[in-house]
């Protein structure tokens, strides 16, 4: 299999950082970030008017039974609830909101970028795991433009000045409530050091899980058929296994750091009524100020607690996007720099000059093929499974880039022409074609949703669709299931032949699919095929040999050689190796 080639810096592992983060995400976004900050600010410092008024309704309200001032401070503490209320809730709608419309437009990126990338990187990925990728590894994103960084920057705020404050109380007892702290700060340091390649594996563990799983329930008849359920299950459940033992390490790293901060912080708080009580009790400190002193220790550590399980949160939002970053730092197709070529009016000459390929370095199977395919003829390949005729049908596409030599379209090196230019005029036929789950109609729109709706009846007419569509209830508003299983062989095959004449493309790639199939659905479709092929260059992988009796040329392909080349007459003649497959299959 050919590993897909990436830019240098996919080749390495993507680090994000909070700097690149900050650029590409939280400054674009700038304004409202700053206005979460202006509403975080006004809730955390409205949250610090009751520890701040609780010194005075002690010490000064209570003691000189002063009705009024009890009154103001009532009014004033209820105030600042509902400036904190206020604020909270607009913080939540403004920057949840937005999180999660940034997590729909970095989904819609990746998925982007991720259909921008050659065949190649497909065949050596799971679908199930890009989908992971895709869905699950942009959502811890929201935890940086979202409620999670303004919060932390928030919480360091209300831990600044409830400093400030508490060292205006008594910085005896802050000094002494400092020592756990800075000791709580460096564990969760540490500890966030370690949890972050932990949530980088588990995105990575989760696709492989997911891919298995996705792989699993669309390849449900073949394990039913081959009695393999319990073979499937243990697959599975290995894989949930791996992912279990992932969140047990950092559920273990989460643990220590919650019960080491309730462990330091208790100290803190058991010292303080120490010293707090034997202070009151030789004067030094009124009741009000340890009241005071107690409220606002609270809301000093709490955000450094709250900052710490942020930080988690913040973590596995950078793990998610170092993921992320390396799929956006893979070259698309169309990021080649030698293809400057615009196809315009194209007429449908292909050419093979000397055209070497191979999947894996030094394991070549194409070997210097040099053959002319001229606008409007059919070209057949045949030959033994393996020979080579899918790599030459994928180069035609442009699915695969020659090694060496140069496959030309009306004399275009096609290495240097822009995909989009050529594909537009490309139809393919696959043996095993896909369908989306949807309708019939739908299915024959693809490629042209807004074909017209005599196109469609043509298109449907000339492959032969209206046969079984007219039997049906809904005739092309039938619903054909997930890639088309309530359609039989003949039947979807038919399908993706109309598909392709109603794309109307100068070019026919086509794999050949009738060998499996009936006789009265294999000649429907030949009839269909021929009107497909009829004026459109045309490469078709042959399965049957005699429905290709008409090529204009035939390529017998052996071993990754032109072994023959003729039409079907000369190469009879010739009783060579197209002579012996044709007369074996003749036999059957």
């Amino acid at each position: 299999m050919q590993h897909h080639k990436s830019t240098p810096k996919s080749k390495e592992k993507s680090k994000v950082t909070l700097a690149t983060a900050f650029k590409t995400i939280i400054w674009p976004r700038r304004n409202l970030v700053f206005i979460g900050l202006i509403l975080i600010v006004l809730s955390r410092l409205s949250s610090l008017v009751l520890p701040w008024k609780s010194k005075a309704l002690l010490d000064d309200v209570i003691p000189n039974k002063d009705y009024d001032e009890l009154r103001n401070l009532l009014i004033i503490v209820g105030l600042a609830i509902l400036v904190q209320s206020v604020t909270s809730f607009l913080l939540t709608k403004i920057l949840s909101v937005q999180a999660q419309y940034l997590i729909s437009e970095l989904r819609a990126q990746v998925q982007k970028k991720v259909l921008s990338l050659p065949i190649s990187f497909f065949d050596n990925t799971k679908s199930g795991a890009l989908v992971s990728r895709i869905m699950s590894d942009v959502e811890g994103v929201r935890n940086l433009i979202g409620t999670g960084l303004v919060q932390m920057v928030g919480g360091t705020i209300t831990a600044v000045i409830s400093l400030i404050l508490l060292i205006r109380i008594s910085p005896s007892m802050t000094l002494f409530v400092l020592v756990p702290v800075a000791i709580f700060g460096v564990i969760a340091l540490k500890a966030f050091g370690y949890i972050r390649p932990i949530f980088r594996t588990r995105g990575k563990i989760n696709a492989e899980v997911t891919g298995r799983l996705t792989e699993t329930l669309a390849g449900v008849r073949v394990i039913k058929a081959f009695n393999a359920e319990e073979q499937e299950n243990k697959t599975f459940e290995l894989g949930v296994d791996r992912l279990f033992q992932n969140v047990k390490k950092s559920l273990t790293a989460t643990a220590l750091m919650t019960s080491s901060s309730t462990f330091l912080l208790g100290i803190a708080s058991t010292g303080i009524m120490g010293i707090g009580g034997y202070k009151i009790m030789v004067g030094e400190l009124t009741i009000g100020d340890f009241l005071s002193f107690t409220l606002l220790l609270g809301f000093m550590i709490a955000p450094i607690v709250q900052m710490s399980n942020i930080g988690s949160q913040l973590t596995e939002a950078f793990a998610g996007l170092d993921r992320t970053e390396e799929l956006m730092n893979m070259t698309a197709e169309e990021d080649n720099e030698a293809r400057t070529i615009t196809l315009e009016n194209l007429k449908g000459d292909i050419e093979f000059k000397d055209v070497s390929f191979s999947y894996e370095a030094g394991k070549e199977v194409l070997h210097n093929i040099n053959f002319k395919a001229p606008a409007g003829s059919v070209t057949a390949l045949v030959g033994s499974s393996g020979s080579g005729k899918s790599t030459i049908a994928g180069l035609s596409a442009t699915f695969l880039t020659p090694k060496s030599g140069v496959v030309s379209i009306d004399n275009q090196d096609l290495s240097k022409v822009k995909l989009s230019s050529y594909r537009q005029y490309l139809g393919v036929v696959l043996q095993d074609e896909f369908l989306f789950e949807g309708t019939i109609r739908e299915n024959i729109l693809f490629p042209r949703p807004d074909a017209s709706e005599a196109d469609l009846q043509n298109a449907v007419k000339a492959a032969y669709v209206n046969e079984f569509t007219d039997r049906f209830d809904d005739g092309l508003d039938t619903l054909i299931g997930e890639r088309g299983v309530k359609l039989s062989g003949g039947q979807r095959q038919r399908l993706a032949i109309a598909r392709a004449i109603l794309a109307n493309p100068k070019i026919i790639i086509l794999d050949e699919a009738t060998s499996n199939l009936d006789t009265e659905s294999e000649g429907l479709i030949q009839k269909s095929l021929s009107e497909l092929m009829k004026d459109r260059t045309t490469i078709v992988i042959a399965h049957r040999l005699s429905t290709i009796r008409k090529a204009d040329q035939i390529l017998v392909i052996e071993a990754g050689n032109i072994a023959e080349r003729g039409t079907h007459d000369e190469l009879i003649a010739l009783q060579g190796r197209y002579y012996d497959l044709y007369t074996y299959q003749a036999k059957i």
